[in-house]
């Protein structure tokens, strides 16, 4: 990809341009798997910025869910869902830093049907929750194991829907919380963001030393919202290349592809996690791209790329976005 030449992490890493060491955290190596992010469990790798992670991760029910039959009221324990592999150690990573993780390629593993979309009592954007309180009675609870390759997702016979992984949760640690992994902020989390992808690169706020990433809850594909609540979960093995930028501190995580570069907020309402991302890009524009905040501001108004993350968790995700065409090269920093 030649883009990434020209790309923030290639310009500003500190390990970019050395040849990557290549670790590898399968189930073995990780051991147990986290249900909360935070500064207190103990590290499974330790790496240097610029190396490369093959990852095992776990689906979103850590293998309970088996079947059909198999009904998430009766086979988990809630919360304890979206496992995380991790933390990781980055050397050199710093309060006020900005990890760098460029995700590189997601493969399905394990027996088919490897993914499975399932209908949750008191979770998904149109059924009532805790949050949302009805009187009406909860939608059904339904199974869906779902074979899948890296050809498609084969949703049924009429229907194959494109094989588009992403990586739903990924994040630093925050500094002093341990928050559950069904939860985004303005560490990460359980963004559910589609454009996570293989190919892109997210940009995370390092809060604690070592700055503690996680990583899990795979998708084979999903749509803006997530709207049932649940993608197609599946366990992947996911390659990452991790690298660490010195005193780029951001106050929430940002994404760049090749076409385009993406701040990301999480917040209730959704329109605040809307303001949280559009301001963000405003002044990231600002500082690092030449723009008059106000001329930001307006023509962000006539180009802005708007993209739901989830919209069933305990806080939703936007993501908000403007195509590279429109920044000066010459401005980039």
């Amino acid at each position: 990809m030649a883009w990434m030449d020209d790309s923030i992490v290639a310009r500003r890493g500190e390990g970019w341009s050395r040849e990557p060491v290549t670790h590898f955290l399968s189930e073995a190596v990780q051991g147990r798997y986290h249900y909360t992010i935070g500064p207190y469990s103990n590290p499974v790798l330790r790496i240097a910025p610029g190396d490369r992670i093959v990852v095992e991760t776990r689906d979103a029910f850590e293998g309970a869910v088996k079947t059909e039959q198999d009904l998430p009221s009766k086979v988990l324990r809630m919360p304890f869902v979206n496992p995380q592999n991790g933390p990781i150690l980055v050397e050199g990573a710093e309060k006020g830093d900005t990890l760098a993780v460029h995700i590189e390629s997601m493969l399905p593993r394990g027996p088919n049907p490897r993914g499975t979309c399932a209908m949750i009592p008191q979770f998904g954007a149109l059924s009532g929750t805790s949050l949302t309180a009805l009187l009406a009675a909860d939608l059904p609870e339904i199974v869906r194991k779902i074979d899948v390759d890296e050809k498609g997702v084969y949703w049924s016979k009429r229907v194959t829907l494109p094989y588009r992984p992403h990586i739903g949760t990924l994040s630093c640690s925050p500094e002093i919380d341990s928050i559950n992994t069904l939860t985004p902020d303005s560490h990460g989390g359980n963004m559910d963001l589609p454009d996570m992808g293989p190919g892109s690169i997210s940009y995370l706020p390092v809060r604690t030393d070592g700055a503690r990433l996680f990583i899990g809850d795979a998708h084979a594909c999903q749509g803006d919202g997530e709207v049932c609540g649940t993608a197609i979960e599946y366990p992947s093995t996911t390659t990452i290349r991790v690298d660490l930028i010195k005193h780029w501190t951001l106050e929430w995580p940002r994404l760049e592809t090749e076409q385009m570069v993406m701040c990301i907020g999480s917040a209730r309402p959704l329109e605040d996690a809307a303001r949280i991302a559009y301001k963000d890009l405003v002044l990231w524009m600002e500082a690092e791209y030449g723009f008059d905040r106000w001329d930001a501001y307006m023509m962000l108004s006539q180009c802005g790329i708007v993209r739901l993350g989830n919209f069933v968790d305990p806080k939703y995700t936007v993501g908000a976005g403007i195509l590279k065409r429109y920044l000066s090269e010459a401005s980039y920093s």
